[in-house]
């Protein structure tokens, strides 16, 4: 159906990150609804290894200059916009000094999993909420793509459970077959600063349980990779939320 407003959220987007079957989904999924006369907008990190120059992002003052509060911490949000390649679609991303200057994207040289990768999610998700509701711009679908994206309904469905700004758009969550890992137990007393807890996913915070979570705060999930993982495919099946399993793009549209 054209004329609608698809908000795509996601960690990965083509040509922006290479080689992985989340970026390139998205990049199809969000060019094709566009070509269909949809008026699509992406939100994504501005992770270290996207080069501003190579893409031509530049920082868009008027929706920059916000404070995430992390913790009881002052983070500057900073959004930069760009044109995919070759198509008159944006793409916004979200920025901080802090935590998204690093040329790597979640681990260190060493491979183990960045110590405030919680907290750059929670900055990521609130930075994404913040900044649509300053454009002005109300979504009829969010589509969420990778772990970072999977903070969004958590934090829609409680800390802005009483925002109606957000309330028509129906949520859907992609599940890919991403690399897991752990995040820091600290993670309870940051979401508990945004009055957040009582989660399933904090038993054991990570990457996949904070996806696990989420299943249970969208309207619909939809394989994203046509195989999961165990953990995930187990809880795919269980979850009680309305679910499709892995579409090709021409049926894609089919979940709007």
């Amino acid at each position: 159906m054209p004329n609608q407003k698809i908000l795509y959220i996601t960690t990965e987007m083509y040509p922006y990150q290479e080689d992985t079957n989340l970026a390139a989904v998205v990049n199809k999924m969000a060019l094709k609804m566009h070509n269909e006369g949809n008026d699509v907008r992406v939100f994504m990190p501005r992770f270290g290894q996207i080069s501003e120059r190579k893409f031509q992002l530049h920082e868009v003052i008027r929706l920059s200059g916000m404070n995430i509060i992390i913790n009881d911490l002052d983070q500057p949000l900073i959004i930069k916009v760009a044109s995919l390649p070759g198509e008159r679609l944006q793409v916004y991303f979200i920025d901080n000094e802090e935590y998204f200057k690093r040329k790597q994207t979640y681990y260190d040289d060493d491979g183990s999993p960045f110590e405030d990768n919680d907290e750059r999610a929670i900055f990521f998700a609130r930075g994404v909420i913040e900044t649509i509701k300053k454009l002005n711009w109300v979504p009829d679908v969010i589509h969420l793509n990778g772990w970072m994206a999977s903070f969004v309904p958590v934090y829609l469905k409680t800390y802005y459970g009483s925002d109606t700004y957000f309330k028509d758009a129906k949520i859907i969550l992609s599940v890919y077959n991403e690399k897991n890992a752990p995040l820091s137990s600290k993670i309870v007393e940051k979401l508990q600063f945004d009055n957040i807890s009582g989660l399933k996913a904090l038993e054991n915070p990570s990457f996949e349980s904070f996806v696990i979570e989420s299943m249970m705060h969208v309207d619909e999930i939809v394989k994203g990779d046509e195989f999961l993982n165990e953990n995930l495919d187990k809880a795919f099946n269980e979850t009680q939320t309305s679910k499709s399993e892995y579409l090709d793009l021409d049926s894609i549209n089919t979940l709007y």
